[in-house]
């Protein structure tokens, strides 16, 4: 089924296929009929799977359709998110689904002035794109009122749902119309996180799961290598030499381990951005922006990014540290092989990180493949310029073999 076949406004069709959409994933088109029909749904899909159109979709079809037919003012739709970059992001989608039509969305964020803001609210929105901080002081200023939202909608729900935003949420819902509508869609979340969703939401709640087992996107092959701390540098330079034309978002643990791989990074002509909470919203927008037009290949994040870039042609991603959180693992690896592409991840790992690893792998509930580097290649690679097998040659190989252990499998169950 495509999406010139939903009963969708002819609008959003049309920006669907500009924008290269074509058929819904499976978060789509499991979700998208139920929130048409106002129903409250709890989805669970990897990170890349297009969870941001399966409800941006239906949400904008109806509001679109409330306005045809009745002339109101307010917010009807108000979504929460818990980062900035992220705010950005279902910003840009909004408002690129819901051109030519009758509805108006907007996203506001802290970390920036708040007077433009203001007055893009005075001039009226539909829906209504938020981190809690900066909406609940726009709130208290009587800038904005939810008084008339009908659809509340939580992405990143497992961050959202934590001891950090709860006490937000219930505010938030104190404030609705008794009868609105909830939408909560995350790729990870636990069994705590999971029955603090269910209690706010209907009893009939639709609830969506895809690929439970697995919180990783199949369209991404991920892999772990064994490399001490002190030599990560240089396995990271070596990668991106031999891929001089791939886009590659690399993951670390601190602000001052970014700048700190930047330098190192620089010191051997490789050019990269760097984005961290330390660095004011106009830098890190703009690197963002610089970033998505290929101004450089490589950008060194913290995970404060994790969830907030969604930048299409992201080749690999490298855990140049490993994450502190097991679930920040998913995230991070889900900023490539989004939608319908493929992509690879690459994990360095310690002899001190070994532990974290073996959180992520039961989380996982499986073990993450290893590239094994002989004693030579790991030598060469912190000494000299790769000669021999490079580090794409491993992956291949890597590849595969597991691709043949697939086909054997498939040829014993028959």
């Amino acid at each position: 089924m495509n999406f010139e076949k939903y009963h969708i406004s002819e609008d959003i069709k049309k920006n669907l296929a500009g924008l290269g959409f074509k058929r819904p994933t499976d978060i789509q088109f499991k979700s998208i009929p139920s929130i048409l029909n106002g129903e409250d749904v709890l989805a669970i899909a990897q990170t890349g799977t297009g969870k941001t159109l399966a409800f941006a979709i239906p949400v904008i079809d109806r509001i679109h359709r409330f306005k045809s037919s009745k002339r109101t003012m307010g917010i009807k739709c108000l979504v929460m998110v818990p980062t900035r970059e992220l705010a950005m992001q279902i910003g840009d989608v909004f408002i690129q689904l819901s051109r030519h039509t009758k509805v108006k969305s907007y996203a506001v964020y802290g970390g920036v002035e708040q007077d433009p803001q203001i007055k893009k609210l005075s001039d009226g929105i539909d829906i209504l794109i938020a981190t809690p901080g900066r909406m609940f002081d726009l709130i208290s200023q009587g800038h904005i009122k939810i008084n008339g939202v009908h659809t509340l909608v939580l992405d990143e729900a497992d961050r959202m749902l934590d001891k950090g935003f709860i006490k937000d949420i219930e505010s938030v819902k104190k404030k609705l119309p008794e009868k609105h509508q909830t939408l909560f869609f995350s790729a990870t979340i636990d069994k705590e996180i999971k029955n603090l969703a269910y209690s706010q939401v209907k009893s009939t709640a639709i609830r969506i799961q895809i690929s439970p087992e697995d919180p990783v996107s199949k369209n991404v092959s991920h892999f772990v290598m064994f490399v001490e701390m002190d030599d990560k540098r240089f396995f990271m330079e070596r990668f991106i030499n031999e891929n001089p034309d791939s886009r590659i978002i690399v993951f670390v643990r601190t602000r001052v381990r970014a700048e700190k791989v930047a330098k190192a990074m620089e010191r051997v002509r490789i050019n990269v951005f760097t984005i961290h909470g330390e660095k004011d919203q106009a830098d890190r927008s703009h690197v963002m922006e610089a970033f998505k037009k290929g101004e450089r290949n490589i950008l060194i994040a913290t995970d404060v990014s994790a969830r907030g870039i969604d930048i299409p042609g992201v080749h690999y991603v490298i855990n140049y540290d490993m994450p502190v959180e097991p679930e920040n693992y998913v995230h991070r690896i889900g900023r490539t092989g989004r939608g319908f592409s493929k992509g690879v991840a690459i994990s360095f790992c310690s002899s001190e990180e070994k532990e974290g690893l073996a959180a992520i792998q039961e989380l996982l509930n499986k073990k993450i493949e290893e590239i094994k580097i002989s004693k030579k290649n790991y030598a060469q690679a912190i000494a000299s310029p790769p000669e021999e097998s490079s580090l794409e040659d491993l992956i291949r190989e890597q590849e595969a073999w597991e691709e043949n252990k697939r086909k054997k499998k498939k040829r014993k169950k028959k």
